[in-house]
């Protein structure tokens, strides 16, 4: 039976108004349990479309290289031929206000430049077999650790496909599939309320121990969730300061573990202070160094609510903003990115409440996320003061790398809503190479081989 919305049969002239009509259906906020098992995704999602039509029917997602990409290039645009079927502004946002964060609305009332572009939904998450496989298997096996700050029972899939509660949500997306052992090099920029900024570039490498396929059978003892190695190439005030974390997935077992090198001590220190809310590297303080990738690190200073799921207009499929199209100079505008360049399409996303201890500090006294039921990535956090007041706001922009494949974040956009100002990293604007794979072991992420790359 066709659902009332389908782009492919409404005129263009019409899409706005068929889209609106469909969402008076859905306008509600929807806090649902998740879909019987015969009805989910490997990975846990609804498999169904919305009654609406607005959200289609989750297809097995985008698998194959399009033809001519060659491996560990820059991806072009499946979905290039797309148009926007709307966008939402601060004049017409009261249309769509349920499937908003108060983060999101937020931006749109305070730039009035600001919009969101709204293409149709394209739910091209996927992910290798192994991964499905391996999600599979810890139906029944894999387990919060006591305090809910690790996981046991697990190597690799996602822990928790069907979550009891915040707690299990969030260590979903700790554990999503982010590759195996690989390189990249991206940019990164905090942006002064009137547009000025200088880029600050990063060579990483990235090394999976949790859900590496390359490297099966894995050993639970091993404890390593990542290692990962950071180098600042440009600009010169701040080239070759390195910083290497490794980062365990039993917290409660053994502590994240960081150094530094800089280049004008000519020595390597312990950084523990990377670590909660400690600035993140080259933030100007306009992000914590557990607000990167959305979130990361320790769980143990917030309890965990899982509130349901809702639809929400989200950044997806996100080609355009950090591609070999625009520059960055095309990209970066005062208040927020240019909006041209950002697409957002409507799907369902968990959303978990973190709230602070009463016994713990942190800059942030609440965070909402909002997660990506097709893929376990965090797609918007809106983030409030130690007063209970609204302060920042993120979006992580995620595309498919249909080589692997999977759902991969490249810009995130942290918003600081008091300051005007905001942070961006993620930048792969007009670069030959996205990925560059690479050979290591645990036995290259040591305090000892970071002092001899220091060196070199």
């Amino acid at each position: 039976m066709r659902s009332e919305f389908d782009p492919a049969t409404v005129p263009a002239g019409s899409i706005h108004r068929a889209w609106v009509r469909a969402m008076m259906f859905a306008i509600a906020l929807v806090v649902a349990a998740p879909a019987p098992a015969q009805d989910r995704t490997p990975l846990g999602a609804d498999a169904s479309g919305n009654p609406a039509g607005t959200i289609p029917a989750w297809d097995g997602g985008l698998k194959s290289p399009l033809a001519g990409h060659r491996s560990g290039s820059p991806y072009a645009d499946p979905y290039e031929a797309d148009v926007p079927m709307f966008a939402i502004s601060a004049g017409n946002l009261d249309r769509y206000r349920a499937q908003l964060s108060p983060g999101q609305i937020a931006l749109l009332q305070t730039y009035p430049a600001w919009k969101m572009n709204v293409y149709p939904t394209r739910r091209s998450a996927a992910f290798p077999e192994a991964v499905y496989e391996e999600t599979a298997a810890n139906a029944g096996v894999a387990k919060l650790v006591p305090g809910g700050n690790g996981v046991t029972g697990t190597t690799g899939g996602i822990p928790f496909p069907a979550p009891k509660d915040g707690l299990e949500a969030i260590w979903n997306t700790l554990l999503r599939y982010r590759g195996d052992t690989y390189a990249t090099r991206w940019g990164q920029a905090a942006i002064t309320r009137g547009g000025a900024y200088t880029m600050v570039n990063f060579r990483e490498e990235l090394d999976f121990g949790y859900g590496n396929l390359a490297n099966r059978p894995r050993n639970q003892a091993d404890n390593s969730l990542v290692h990962q190695l950071q180098t600042i190439t440009g600009p010169a005030r701040l080239a070759g300061q390195i910083l290497l974390v490794n980062e365990p997935v039993d917290l409660a077992r053994d502590m994240r573990s960081a150094w530094i090198y800089e280049p004008g001590l000519h020595d390597v220190r312990p950084a523990p202070y990377v670590a909660y809310d400690n600035p993140a590297t080259a933030s100007d303080g306009l992000a914590t160094s557990d607000d990167l990738q959305m979130f990361n690190g320790a769980t143990d200073r917030y309890d965990w609510k899982l509130v349901g799921k809702q639809e929400m207009f989200i950044p997806y499929n996100s080609y355009k903003i950090s591609g070999n199209g625009p520059d960055v100079g095309q990209v970066l505008r005062p208040g927020h990115p240019n909006p041209d360049y950002a697409r957002y399409e409507l799907h369902r996303v968990w959303v978990v409440e973190a709230t602070l201890k009463q016994s713990a500090r942190h800059i942030y006294r609440k965070r909402i996320f909002y997660i990506d039921e097709d893929s376990w990535s965090i797609a918007v956090t809106d983030k409030y003061d130690t007063a209970g007041e609204l302060w920042r706001v993120s979006e992580q922009h995620s595309i498919n790398c249909y080589d692997v494949p999977m759902l991969y974040a490249t810009v995130e956009v942290h918003s600081d809503l008091r300051s005007g100002r905001y942070l961006v990293l993620g930048l792969r604007n007009g670069q030959a190479t996205f990925f560059e794979k690479i050979k290591r072991s645990s036995a290259d992420y040591t305090p000892a081989v970071l002092r001899m790359l220091g060196l070199r």
